[in-house]
């Protein structure tokens, strides 16, 4: 099974830029998308062979996510039970039989850590939703997580320690979630690898230069990686500031 998450910064805008092109070129089973910034109705996007299914958010043009699934999607569940994180849009679980899938956007810190405060309730929040789920059955949580965890994850650690997303609060938080089960996909595989980016900055040709940061994942319950095959990050593949990245997973039963 073959899953693709992509934060697509507009899935209208996207979709002017081969966005289904894209889609059927990467050939995958679960497609999960982040800041889709959609409200119900304003995109009737059907990809051919695929369920979906959207978590909107209340204010407009904001956050957003959504999941296409050529498997049925099971029990789908919107948010995290939580009233102060539950209204802009950010979080999918899909009951997928032998493990849940979770689809995330998680907030962004904001210039000068504006929003930190809040980033650290919702990490210690998110961490028990998805510990909860874990107790159930295995895990596979994906999305933009905003936040580099190691300086191999960006191209100027230093330059950038302490700005939104390469914070010691956020990289401990990260190494917190991965210390109570989870596992860093990417990093399982290429542990050593450098210059693997899912972002780049629009600014000063960030991208061409590959002056990038990893802050997209596939993260997954311990005792799912004997099922993981391979993790791919697309730099090749355009559209938004952000790539698609991949999780191969044998099919089968934990």
């Amino acid at each position: 099974m073959k899953m693709i998450s992509w934060n697509v910064n507009g899935l209208r805008a996207v979709l002017k830029k081969g966005f289904c092109e894209s889609v059927a070129a990467l050939d995958a089973d679960i497609i999960c998308l982040q800041e889709t910034k959609l409200q119900k109705g304003q995109c009737d996007l059907e990809l051919p062979g695929y369920v979906s299914a959207f978590n909107f958010a209340d204010r407009k043009g904001y956050s957003g996510t959504a999941v296409f699934s050529r498997v049925p999607l099971g029990d789908v569940r919107m948010g995290i039970g939580i009233d102060e994180h539950d209204h802009e849009g950010r979080v999918i679980t899909c009951d997928l039989g032998s493990f849940f899938l979770v689809c995330c956007y998680t907030p962004n810190a904001q210039n000068e850590l504006r929003r930190i405060d809040y980033r650290m309730r919702w990490e210690d929040d998110f961490r028990a939703y998805l510990l909860g789920l874990d107790r159930i059955k295995p895990v596979i949580l994906c999305g933009d997580l905003n936040v580099a965890h190691e300086e191999i994850d960006l191209k100027n650690p230093k330059t950038n320690h302490m700005s939104a997303g390469f914070s010691d609060q956020e990289r401990d938080k990260f190494t917190q979630l991965l210390a109570a089960g989870f596992v860093d996909s990417f990093r399982y595989f290429y542990p050593d690898v450098t210059g693997a980016y899912s972002w780049w900055s629009y600014i000063g040709g960030a991208r061409s230069r590959n002056a990038g940061w990893r802050i997209d994942y596939f993260v997954v319950s311990e005792r799912l990686c004997e099922r993981m095959v391979d993790a791919k990050i697309h730099p090749e593949i355009m559209g938004s500031d952000h790539c698609p990245v991949e999780l191969t997973i044998r099919d089968g039963d934990v």
